[in-house]
This record gives structure tokens, C-alpha cells and sequence, in this order.
């Protein structure tokens, strides 16, 4: 038991650490539950205004870039990069750099070390953001740095790499430096292939999507799933295009509804006819072959991606391994 003292200021600094930590809006201290919990939970504490919230915020933030920033200096001998970038719904453009290091006691870190707007998304702003960054938290010693296959990318690297030259920290002289995302080769490699398939790809993404677009008919596709005795757990799910995990997931899940399908357009007359109109038609049984055997296909893809993808333990090991298994399949 000990005494209780109220600091008026500590628990503001809660406050603005608890809205970063659960996401939540600075509007958060003007809503009506929270000024009823300060007055059940302590009525002493006068709530600040949401200038003032963004202020401690900030200062955070400038607290924790100062920590960040010495024991990078004195836990880290030499640190590697990886960055992109993309623009926001209000067009615009943000780029955030992640260090991995491994410290002092051997223990690997990944830490977020700019998110940020840029000028835009051409290699050489990119690379004056990077090395500004740098340079104001006092990093030259960089190992690697890894990027998608964006050309913009390569004239990126190309920049930083004359930068780290200059500054004498390059190993090798900076040659060995760029690396390329192997997720994002991935990608590429399997949305090049993947487009023989389009057109089986598409008319069951077309039935999916004429399933999930009425409640009405997701209730009476389950009622058949009962009646065909369908063992799968799973429901359909729609994927992203420009993402092939996603259609991948989305066809190894819908491969188990073929039957299912054919029920269905048994019970509603309008099927065949709306997917006619406003899709790209019914899958054929064609279709459903050629499904099955893109899924087994694709599902080494999928596999290598989680393995190489991790992000809190060392993946660049075992690289060289998975990359071969995928040439022998593609073979």
C-alpha cells in the first residue's frame, strides 16, 4: 500500500501515449464517453484540447526519434535499409524507410525510421529524402538496401550510392548495395504467367462476385452448399486483381464449390443469363480443370512468399534455396 499522488502532467503524457498506441483520433479528449470516464475515474484531471494532444504527440515523437537515434549510434555497427513508396487517396505522395540491424547482444531489429511525404515519386527526390534522413539521425554505415523493381528505384540506389561513396562507409564501394525485393520478382513473375489463365480467372471471379452481391443469394448458395454436403468451412471470398496472393486464396477456395455452382444455377433461373450479360459468362468445366491445376501451380508461389517475406527474423539464408525450387517447377 502506498500513497497515491495525482500529477496532472504525468497523466497527460498517458493520455497523448494512449491515443498513439490504440490509433485514436485527437478529437478522442471532446467526445462525451471519454469526459464521463475522466469524471468516474478522476475529475481532477483537466482535459487538454485536442492542440494541445497534438503537441504531446509530437513531442513523443521527437523523444522517441532522440532515443531511436542514440542507440542506433552506439547498438548498431552497420544497418540495412528497405523503402517504398506510394500516394494516398488525397494524391499524395508518402515514403517510409525501415532499418534492420542486429545490436550489440546479437538480437535483430527492424525499426521504423522515417514515414514521410516526398515531392514526388522520381528515384533522385526519393534518394534526397533517404540520405536527408540519414544524415539527421547520424546513420552512414549501411549495408544493403532493398527495393522494389521500379525504375525510379534504380536511379534511387544509383544516387545513394555515389552519396555513400563519398562518404567512405561503402563496402566494396557500394557495389553490392542494391537488392532487389524477391517478393515483389515474385509478383511480377507470377502476374506475367498468370495472364494465360484470364480468362478461366475471370468467370469465376465473375460467379463469386454475382454470389456475394445479394444477401438473398449468398443465403440460398449456402442452402445448397447443405444440400450438396460440402465439407469446406471456408466462404467465397473476392480478391484484388493486381494481387495475385489474393486470387490465388479466392480460387483455392471457390475450387471446392463447383458442384455447389451447378445446384445453384438449377434454383435460379437468372444466373446463367445475368453472368452472361454483366460478367464474362459461366465457368466451364474446362475452366474448373484449368483452376485446379493453376491453384497446385501457384500454391509453391504462395508458400515462397510467406517464407521470404518475414520481417522479424533473418530471411536472406535461405533465399538462394527457395529461388531454385521455384526455377526447377518452373522448368
Amino acid at each position: 500500500m502506498k500513497t497515491w499522488v495525482f500529477d496532472q502532467e504525468k497523466t497527460r503524457k498517458a493520455l497523448a501515449r494512449m491515443i498513439i498506441v490504440d490509433e485514436q483520433p485527437f478529437s478522442m479528449v471532446d467526445r462525451e464517453g471519454f469526459k464521463y470516464f475522466r469524471e468516474v475515474a478522476c475529475s481532477n484531471f483537466v482535459i487538454p484540447s485536442r492542440s494541445t494532444i497534438t503537441r504531446d504527440n509530437y513531442a513523443i515523437y521527437l523523444d522517441e526519434k532522440e532515443k531511436l537515434k542514440i542507440f542506433i549510434k552506439f547498438s548498431c555497427q552497420r544497418i540495412s535499409l528497405t523503402t517504398d513508396t506510394w500516394i494516398s487517396e488525397q494524391r499524395i505522395n508518402y515514403m517510409f524507410l525501415i532499418g534492420h540491424f542486429i545490436d550489440n547482444d546479437w538480437r535483430s531489429h527492424k525499426k521504423v525510421l522515417i514515414f514521410c511525404p516526398i515531392s514526388s515519386h522520381k528515384g533522385e527526390a526519393i534518394g534526397k529524402a533517404i540520405e536527408n534522413y540519414l544524415l539527421e539521425l547520424d546513420i552512414d554505415k549501411v549495408f544493403t538496401v532493398t527495393v522494389d523493381n521500379a525504375r525510379s528505384n534504380d536511379n534511387a540506389i544509383s544516387y545513394l550510392e555515389k552519396r555513400f561513396s563519398s562518404w567512405g562507409t561503402a563496402i566494396l564501394g557500394g557495389k553490392y548495395i542494391h537488392v532487389r525485393c524477391v517478393a515483389h520478382i515474385i509478383n511480377l513473375v507470377v502476374n506475367d504467367g498468370s495472364k494465360e489463365m484470364d480468362n478461366s480467372i475471370s468467370h469465376v471471379r465473375g460467379v463469386v462476385r454475382y454470389i456475394r452481391q445479394s444477401l438473398a443469394r449468398l443465403k440460398k448458395f449456402k442452402e445448397c452448399a447443405n444440400k450438396e454436403k460440402c465439407q469446406s468451412k471456408r466462404l467465397l471470398c473476392l480478391d484484388v486483381p493486381t494481387r495475385w496472393n489474393s486470387t490465388y486464396l479466392k480460387l483455392d477456395t471457390t475450387q471446392n464449390f463447383e458442384k455447389v455452382f451447378e445446384r445453384y444455377e438449377e434454383q435460379d433461373p437468372r444466373f446463367r443469363i445475368d453472368l452472361k450479360n454483366h460478367y464474362d459468362g459461366v465457368p466451364t468445366e474446362n475452366d474448373w480443370v484449368i483452376v485446379r491445376r493453376f491453384v497446385l501451380f501457384l500454391e509453391h508461389f504462395y508458400q515462397l512468399t510467406l517464407h521470404v517475406s518475414g520481417s522479424l527474423h533473418v530471411t536472406s539464408n535461405i533465399v538462394f534455396n527457395e529461388i531454385s525450387n521455384a526455377y526447377g517447377i518452373l522448368k
